[in-house]
């Protein structure tokens, strides 16, 4: 049963009634017996960009790396700050739990292994459901990100935008701009399950900025099913819907899933492109294109490395814009193995609507 994909399960459950606790077994078995019986583990880095082409650098779920691998997550920076160059990178895109237990000595390593980008690359985080609370147990807002990434550090550098207009010194929610190969962005960035009023004040950014493409990140949004996580469709059947988390219950459930922010948000505009998250475990990948009212098709991709062995194997996700403008090649790379993963969830194309 271990060569059966969770995919090849999902899509057999349909007929055969597969139990979520079945899939659950099979994708632990499958993973126990071989981490990356999904992948093709090629040595070397992907190839140098075509020419016009630029990069964006994604950096999912560093908990483990912030609580007991800080020289994995060392190495990730320094190879994208050392790789600038070569690869064209305009950006790095952190897609939150920066640490595993929102713990001072965690913030440290994250810190530190960040700090490896100043100056050189800029980029841009979002908090995740572990950097809330003490021990990460998202049980309120309280987070330590602003005792160690402040709102002034970011506040003197050519990308930044704003923060949330009423909470001005706290960097939870957040927006930059960078341009490219002649092209502009914008990117939005999130909390953990976006509060009703942050969603408000996100809506007023992207209106200002229509004339540059949008891309959304924000640490719960896609299931590892390929579907947004949807709590007034599927309630608990999704797993770790922020919904259900101890934030949602204390705070009048004052929150918003991927669902809510695709018609809340997303939906509302004619300048997104891209939305990016992590979080979710199972292969921690996915992939969602749906069609706004105008037409307009926009890409959304769940990745997530932290179930492969020592925290995650130090993987990074680069997005290659190739010159067409609409075309984004797409290549997972780890600095510690030295090697990409070319398997179908990791290796893959898509394409982008014009802004």
């Amino acid at each position: 049963m271990s060569s059966l994909s969770r995919r090849d399960v999902l899509k057999a459950g349909a007929a055969a009634a597969v139990s979520p606790a079945m899939i659950s077994m099979l994708g632990s078995t499958a993973q126990a017996a071989d981490p990356y019986a999904d992948g093709k583990l090629i040595d070397g880095e992907p190839p140098k960009p075509q020419k016009g082409s630029f990069t964006i650098a994604v950096l999912p779920d560093t908990q483990n790396y912030s609580e007991r691998y800080p020289e994995t997550y060392k190495s990730q920076t320094a190879w994208i700050s050392d790789s600038k160059k070569d690869r064209n990178i305009a950006c790095v895109l952190h897609l939150g739990d920066i640490t595993n237990n929102n713990a001072p000595a965690e913030w440290q390593n994250a810190q530190a292994a960040m700090k490896q980008l100043d100056g050189n690359v800029p980029y841009f985080m979002v908090p995740g459901n572990h950097d809330y609370s003490d021990g990460g147990g998202c049980r309120d807002r309280t987070t330590l990100l602003n005792d160690y990434f402040t709102v002034g550090q970011f506040k003197d550098t050519p990308n930044f935008g704003g923060v949330y207009d009423k909470e001005p010194d706290r960097l939870e929610n957040s927006y930059h701009t960078f341009s490219a190969e002649g092209r502009d962005f914008l990117v939005l960035a999130l909390e953990f399950g976006p509060r009703k009023d942050v969603v408000r004040w996100a809506n007023e950014v992207v209106a200002k900025h229509k004339d540059r493409a949008a891309i959304l990140i924000t640490h719960a949004y896609m299931y590892y099913d390929d579907t947004r996580y949807d709590w007034k469709k599927y309630g608990t059947k999704q797993i770790w819907n922020p919904h259900n988390y101890p934030v949602a219950k204390s705070t009048d459930n004052d929150v918003t899933d991927g669902e809510e922010l695709w018609n809340d948000l997303i939906n509302k505009h004619e300048n997104f492109i891209l939305t990016l998250n992590g979080h979710v475990l199972k292969d921690g990948l996915a992939r969602l294109t749906s069609t706004t009212p105008s037409g307009r098709n926009i890409e959304q991709i769940l990745v997530n490395y932290q179930m492969r062995p020592h925290g995650g194997d130090g993987w990074i996700r680069l997005l290659e814009f190739r010159p067409d403008g609409k075309t984004v090649e797409v290549f997972d790379y780890s600095p510690v193995l030295k090697q990409r993963n070319e398997g179908a969830g990791n290796r893959f194309a898509f394409q982008i609507a014009g802004a």
